[in-house]
Formats: C-alpha cells, structure tokens, sequence
C-alpha cells in the first residue's frame, strides 16, 4: 500500500509536494518533514495523525503560511503558495486557522471577533455574514457575550466561526479539541464533522488523539518521521494497516506469532488460537508468504478480533481488566504466556485469575514480518491514544 495518498486528475483544494523542512540545532539541522506529500479535493476532510515530534504540526504552519519549506511546494487550488522560489503571505493564501488555545480576544465581544476576519467586507454586509456564521455553529443568540462568558466548547465553536466567516479556501484546524475534556471531544467532532459538511469547507486537522481523527476524517495520514505511513479511510486504518508502526499507532492491538500456508489452494496462518483461514488476502499477507520461505509472520489482533465463547476449548487467563460501561477490555493470557487483548459485553464479569473460552473471529488476517521487537510471551502492545 501506498505511503501517500494517490493522485487524482481533479483539480485538489490543498495538494502538499515533497515537502522538506528543516530547523537549526546547536549541532546542525534537523529535518522535521521529509519529503511530505497528500492532497484534499474540495469538501474534503483530512487529518495528520501522530505523535508528538512527527512532524505534523510543522506542516500546518507551513500550509498557513508560519515556515518556509527548503523543498518541494504548498498548492491552494492550483497556486503554488510555498517554496523556495515563490511565497504568499499568510494573510493573502486565503486559508483559515483554528489554534489549539482558540485565540479569541478577550476585549471583544463574540460578534467583533467573528468579524474580526471580515474587514474586507462592506460594513453593511458584515451584521449578516456574523449572524449565518453563529447560526452554523449553533450559538446563534451569544453574540453579545464575552469569551470569559462561555464554555470551553462553546469558545471552540466561537473561533471555528471566526475562521469560517471569511470563506476560506482551506481551513487547518491545530489540535483543536485538546484544551477540552475527553468526554466531550469525540461530540464536538461529530458536531465540527457536520458544520464543515454542510458549509462545503475543505478543511485540516492535526492531531494525536486517533479517536477525534476517526470522528471528523475522511481520510487520514499516520505521520512518522516528517513522512506519511499510510494515508487512508479510518476504517482500513484500523482494520487494514500498512506497516507495523501504523498497527501499533492506530487502535489497540496483540501482536502473535504464525506461520502462514497454504492449503486446497487457499492461504491459511496458523497460530496458538487455531488455523485461520486468510478469506480477504491484504498485501501485508501475501508479501509475508513470498517474502519469508518458512512462512513466518506476526499475526495483528485487535480486541474486537477475540470473542468470548464458553464453548471454546481454548482457555485464556484474565490477567487485568478496565471497565469501560458496556464493556469490558479484559487482558488475557495464552497457555503458552502470550498476551493479549478482548473486549467483552460488560455483564461477562469474570474475576482476575479465571479462566476463560475464547475464540478469533474476524473477516480478515493482517500479518507482518517478524521482527527482532516479537517476542513470545511479551505484554501486549497496548495504545490508547
């Protein structure tokens, strides 16, 4: 699978091309993007997911307009806006920001800072313009109001509104839900998901946290070292990751050994859970099989890949649990001491040190190579981010 997105002949709202940057450090240069490339068509919602120090919040800073690359070109609907050679201030790109704190000033009132960006309208077009955007984002009667008056959320939707009211071409959206609580980020992107929709706005969020890139993305980029792993629906992310760093990012997971075959013409792997059959054959698993003569692999399970069954002969110790509500995800132990992970309807309360039936079901097998990082009976990798 492709580490970028695939080229598209329409013409894309944001397109990023071998984009390098590099800061100065006392013993050199680092380089914090490293050949960066995707694109958005119009309407279009995308996310730069990773950890902190992936580069991601250097490549919004450098889409608005804050760095300038030392390689490759920034295009907004086709004009190139960033490179050595050309350059337009951030002011005249016609993209729209949303920062992590939101920015607001605090001597104005909501009305004077969604109009704050209007100042190229006709004063007798802005009170209309100020009120469609409120009434987008569902605060239509605070106008008055100060943001010291407001709720977290409620200032979020504020600058979002800000940002929209000059109709920009592109909106980055800078870890916008981080300053809220966790409970209420997944809503507000739903919500935000909904506002960009109905607005046609194409738009950019980086982020850590892969729950609030699920909820707002239509595609999404897994950053790593300046560059993108895979970029691709959340869906196939999850299900379908395209390297090992991805899988380990992207969700929570176990990582088992198997070994693959084939058997009546049909590809099967081979693990402690049993044989497997491969019905949908991810490259992942058709490269191990070429690639690795005896056929080794690392076989990835995400929790909702292992159900609790009484009638299963297999049996799994309950080595610690976390009630999430209607589930449980319970940590289990192998006969052979490899651990691994299952979420369980939560009125399934079994007691640590209880044993277990459990069995894999699942629709597809996502295997990698074995690396010297596999080893047998080693704790689960576990990421929540």
């Amino acid at each position: 699978m492709s580490r970028n997105p695939p080229s598209n002949s329409r013409a894309a709202a944001l397109r990023v091309e071998a984009l390098d940057v590099s800061f100065p450090q006392a013993s050199g240069t680092t380089r914090v993007l490293d050949g960066l490339s995707f694109q958005l068509q119009p309407g279009e919602i995308g996310c730069l997911l990773g950890a902190s120090g992936c580069g991601k919040t250097t490549a919004l800073r450098t889409i608005a307009g804050f760095v300038r690359p030392d390689r490759g070109c920034v295009h907004l609907d086709e004009r190139c806006v960033a490179s050595r050679e050309q350059w337009v201030e951030p002011e005249h790109r016609g993209v729209g920001v949303v920062f992590q704190d939101y920015a607001l000033f605090p001597h104005l009132d909501v009305a004077a800072n969604v109009a704050f960006g209007l100042r190229a309208m006709p004063a007798a077009q802005r009170p209309a313009r100020i009120a469609q955007m409120l009434d987008l984002v569902g605060l239509p009667e605070i106008g008055g109001r100060f943001p010291h008056e407001l709720s977290g959320g409620q200032q979020q939707r504020v600058a979002l509104a800000r940002a929209l009211a000059p109709a920009p071409s592109v909106l980055l959206l800078d870890e916008p839900f981080s300053n809220l609580d966790p409970d209420l980020r997944e809503r507000l992107a739903l919500d935000l998901r909904d506002i960009l929709k109905r607005n046609g706005t194409t738009a950019l969020l980086v982020t850590h946290d892969q729950y609030e890139a699920f909820a707002l993305a239509d595609g999404i980029g897994v950053m790593n070292a300046g560059r993108i792993e895979q970029w691709d629906t959340p869906y196939r992310l999850y299900h379908q990751p395209a390297t090992r760093l991805v899988a380990d990012f992207v969700g929570l997971g176990a990582f088992l050994p198997g070994l693959l075959a084939q058997r009546d013409g049909n590809a099967h792997v081979h693990l402690e859970l049993g044989c497997l059959p491969i019905r949908a054959r991810t490259e992942q698993a058709m490269a191990g099989v070429t690639a690795n003569a005896h056929g080794e692999v690392t076989v990835l399970l995400r929790p909702d890949d292992v159900v609790h069954d009484d009638a299963s002969p297999l049996r799994a110790e309950v080595v610690r649990k976390a009630f999430r509500g209607a589930q449980f995800l319970y940590t289990l132990r192998l006969p052979s001491g490899t651990m691994l992970l299952a979420l369980v309807p939560s009125h399934h309360n079994h007691a640590v040190g209880e044993r277990i039936g459990i069995r894999f079901d699942a629709d597809h097998v996502v295997t990698f190579s074995p690396g010297p990082h596999d080893a047998a009976g080693e704790p689960v990798t576990v990421r929540d981010a």
